[in-house]
């Protein structure tokens, strides 16, 4: 069995046990550090803490009398550690703590560590500094305000004195919009990681940010965690809960990790997406568990305005060992996606009760820029997923969403508005208790998917499915244990894909070019 170092600070570090389990280790292993015993296991991304600076470790992982498998790192250097409370914090829940916090973040030096320690601490929004160390003890709890009035605003666009261009601060669903201030944010900053045992709570409920009736129209809600032309930052074992909105928002950044969190927003909060990468380059998701009011995981790159003007692609993105329950879509791909998406690889996750597991969500008017491709699905085991696999190029989405340029299955010509999904790839998933539909492709007849390659995947439906819509567009009905709908695809292979049970026809194929099928049975 293979043990992987995954990353490291001067008090902590994460491993990765390969022992061919997702998200879950097979069975429960004993980890030892310098040989004496730490914790027992039960997950493949493991964190470790309460390590000491610039010091060698041995790690072993043992299955019962055996051990599988070792390695051996050194802890960063460490020059010194703020404590919080010798900036005047107390931690007691009550106290706005934010200046004090601030304060240790600004004044600590290169290599060295900001310490928040057991307590809770009421903040509004905390801003990062470059070459920082962040740690959040256990018992630790940064718990948000909820009255706007105390968070700073991020201003949507800053136009340039000579009136060439501009700055973007703030952004919402896509659009450069004023918001509030991240209760964690960055802006033009590098090198920074958060971890710990600790929580970040949002703090938000249906008597404030989450309110049906509080509209916000010229200040939008504010992000959990929200960096803005950001390098280098780390998010690394703590719980984020109860978040305003989006949870997770780097926002035109690059090398951006995610590793061994608990993401947590109840299931009817609004808008509450676990992890947004927008327009970023180089994002790694390892070993999350998301449960959360909206989508698990959004990848975007922005609307008609900011993907047309910048361009920016979210690309080589790549989620793995991951739990994603509850929410609306496991791993969505839009619908602000201007920029396009490209080279995105899921595997070795888990979804369970979401409503989708892959959701493609793009439409007309997205434009040229606007393309998928290198999309890779493989080693998944999708539980009481709705839908497993949706690509939907006619979302009814924006006021204009349900025009007949969106909406209409006739052939439209192609220009600069037209958005275009190349190839994607599934292979080796288990699809147990599918409600809806197996799989549900509808691309755009004058801009067909160029190529859905299957491989080596199970559809079984549940004794008692609930019923549903497999995509949100018009025209498409209502149903329950459908099989897989492919309409304007250019190649379609299927591969060992086993779909048992459905209601009706397994496949219907609409405007399928090339379709090519193989079975080992």
């Amino acid at each position: 069995m293979e043990i992987i170092h995954v990353m490291n600070t001067a008090r902590s570090a994460v491993i990765e046990i390969k022992d061919g389990g997702r998200y879950e280790t097979k069975k429960p292993y004993r980890v030892l550090v310098n040989g004496e015993e730490k914790l027992t296991a039960e997950k493949t991304i493991v964190s470790l803490y309460d390590l000491k600076p610039d010091t060698e470790y041995n790690v072993e992982v043992w299955d019962g009398p055996e051990k599988a498998g070792s390695l051996t790192f050194r802890t960063d250097y460490e020059f010194v550690t703020l404590d919080v409370r010798r900036f005047g914090e107390k931690g007691d829940g009550e106290q706005d703590d934010t200046h004090h916090i601030q304060a240790a973040i600004l004044a600590c030096p290169e290599h060295s560590r900001v310490l928040i320690p057991a307590g809770t601490y009421r903040i509004t929004s905390l801003f990062l500094k470059s070459h920082t160390r962040i740690e959040l003890a256990k018992g630790a709890e940064l718990k948000a305000f909820t009255e706007p009035e105390k968070f700073p605003v991020l201003p949507g666009w800053i136009e340039s004195y000579d009136e060439t261009d501009g700055y973007n601060l703030g952004s919402w669903e896509g659009n450069p919009l004023n918001i509030y201030t991240g209760i964690i944010c960055g802006v033009n900053v590098e090198d920074v990681v958060i971890y710990g045992q600790g929580t970040v709570n949002g703090n938000a409920s249906k008597e404030d940010w989450w309110k049906p009736s509080r509209q916000y129209k010229e200040v939008f809600r504010p992000r959990l965690f929200f960096v803005n032309n950001c390098r280098g930052i780390t998010l690394a074992g703590i719980k984020v809960c109860n978040s305003p909105s989006w949870t997770l928002h780097p926002y035109f950044s690059e090398d951006v990790k995610f590793i061994d969190l608990f993401v947590s927003n109840p299931a009817d909060s609004p808008n509450t997406d676990g992890c947004d990468p927008e327009s970023c380059k180089n994002v790694d998701i390892l070993g999350v568990h998301f449960s959360v009011g909206d989508d698990c995981i959004a990848v975007k790159s922005g609307k008609i305005y900011m993907g047309r003007k910048y361009k920016t692609p979210s690309e080589n993105l790549r989620i793995r060992q991951c739990l994603m329950e509850d929410g609306h879509g496991a791993v969505t791909l839009g619908s602000e996606m201007a920029g396009g998406i490209l080279n995105l690889t899921v595997e070795d996750c888990i979804f369970r009760y979401t409503d989708r597991g892959l959701r493609i969500k793009t439409r007309r008017g997205r434009g040229k820029d606007a393309i998928l491709d290198g999309i890779t699905f493989r080693n998944l085991d999708l539980d009481h997923v709705m839908t497993p696999l949706v690509a939907n190029a006619f979302y009814f989405c924006d006021p204009d969403g349900r025009t007949p340029y969106v909406q209409s299955r006739e052939l439209y010509p192609v220009d600069d508005r037209t958005p275009s999904i190349k190839k994607m790839v599934f292979e080796d998933l288990e699809c147990k208790n599918c409600h809806v539909a197996a799989a549900f492709f509808d691309g755009l007849p004058e801009q067909k998917i160029e190529e859905i390659v299957m491989k080596n995947i199970t559809f079984h439906y549940a004794e008692n499915p609930k019923e549903g819509v497999p995509a949100m567009s018009e025209t498409v009905p209502s149903s329950t244990k459908r099989g897989l709908f492919a309409r304007n695809v250019k190649k379609l292979t299927l591969e060992n894909v086993k779909i048992e049970g459905q209601s009706g026809e397994a496949y219907e194929l609409i405007g399928v070019d090339e379709l090519v099928q193989r079975s080992d049975s």
